[in-house]
């Protein structure tokens, strides 16, 4: 009988231990995730921050300046503002669609940030085919923007979720045409492959260089897939009033001011990504030759500094984006689609076509 005691009380601590790894095991599969989404956030609020004084800066008045030191808190005091106001309903609109579509544009935009590597080997899931699974995803996005216009029994709401997937539609395709590009230039699909293929030419290896006519291209159509002016037309204020967001309030308002700022930060970290480099500091040799191993000086001093450079070049193309916001005027929406269908798509299967030629006669 003492046998038996021992050996049920042996079993239980072993289901327990193995519970336990278990519990363990999934905690630590949470922490990249949380940690992702935690520095997602901070980024947003730096972009929205960033957005708000660079707009001052150029249009010569004050930006914000009361909300914490230099203004920075100003877009957690409206977060919270969003979050306590009235969630109102449209009476006649379909209440469904019309609660899921901010959920569906903000979680296929931050699905995105899986594939994006911040530094060496620091990467959520590095897939072959990394890059089509952001061009899959995003595309997911304006399918949420239409369920909210058509959900909000509102015409220019509806108006505005037509114009989106419209818009969508016509630009997504010479952005995956580039990505198609590069990927025969780096032969994969893979996000840190793609890095890894630039740095071995240093800075004269970045694709910026090797496809100038694919970088305008994807620099246009990351625009319009943001729906930044110049390409705003689906929120025109004077036309559509705000379009697909006409009848939202509270949180899911606000859901919808975040989904466009993930979307800009993502759009961004592909450019830095795709055409400058990723992680690598590629400074030409003549200056800092020291800096091209930086992944050889320590692993955890090494990933800072991957992170550091990623996000500085991500920060440079958010400077333009933002400043282009300023500086062009919104086009019309015929002029819109003949941009994408007339003028960048002929253009990407022409550098696509290029691209190809190069790399079967280096064969």
């Amino acid at each position: 009988m003492i046998i038996e005691t021992t050996e049920v009380q042996d079993i239980n601590s072993f289901s327990r231990l193995e519970s336990f790894k278990e519990f363990y095991g999934i905690i630590w599969m949470l922490v990249p995730i949380f940690s992702l989404v935690l520095g997602i956030t901070i980024g947003v609020l730096v972009i929205v921050w960033l957005e708000r004084e660079i707009s001052a800066g150029i249009q010569q008045r004050i930006g914000p300046e009361y909300a914490g030191p230099l203004g920075i808190l100003q877009a957690l005091a409206d977060g919270t503002k969003l979050i306590f106001k009235e969630n109102i309903l449209p009476s006649r609109g379909d209440t469904r669609l019309f609660s899921i579509g901010p959920s569906i544009a903000v979680i296929s935009i931050l699905l995105s940030y899986s594939v994006i590597p911040f530094s060496y080997r620091l990467v959520l899931s590095d897939l072959n085919i990394g890059v089509f699974l952001w061009i899959a995803v995003s595309s997911i996005a304006p399918i949420g923007l239409l369920m909210s216009g058509y959900g909000s029994n509102n015409k220019y709401s509806f108006l505005g979720g037509l114009r989106a997937a419209a818009q969508s539609i016509s630009y997504e395709i010479p952005l995956t045409l580039c990505v198609l590009s590069i990927s025969l230039l780096s032969n994969s699909s893979s996000t840190v492959d793609i890095v890894e293929a630039q740095s071995k030419y240093g800075f004269w290896g970045w694709n910026l260089w090797r496809q100038p006519i694919g970088f305008i291209v994807f620099l246009i159509s990351s625009l319009a897939e943001c729906e930044r002016l110049p390409f705003d037309l689906p929120e025109a204020e004077e036309e559509l009033v705000a379009g697909y967001q006409t009848e939202y309030s509270g949180i899911k308002f606000g859901l919808f001011y975040v989904a466009s700022y993930l979307n800009l930060l993502v759009s961004s970290l592909f450019v830095t990504v795709l055409y400058l480099g990723g992680w690598n500091i590629s400074i030409p040799y003549i200056f800092v030759p020291e800096l091209f191993e930086i992944n050889k000086v320590g692993r955890v001093f090494g990933t800072t500094i991957g992170i550091f450079i990623t996000l500085a070049k991500t920060y440079l193309f958010l400077f333009i984006s933002i400043t282009t916001r300023w500086t062009l005027p919104r086009l019309r929406m015929d002029q819109l689609l003949n941009l994408g269908w007339k003028f960048l798509l002929p253009v990407s299967l022409g550098n696509l076509l290029l691209t190809t030629s190069s790399q079967l006669l280096s064969l």
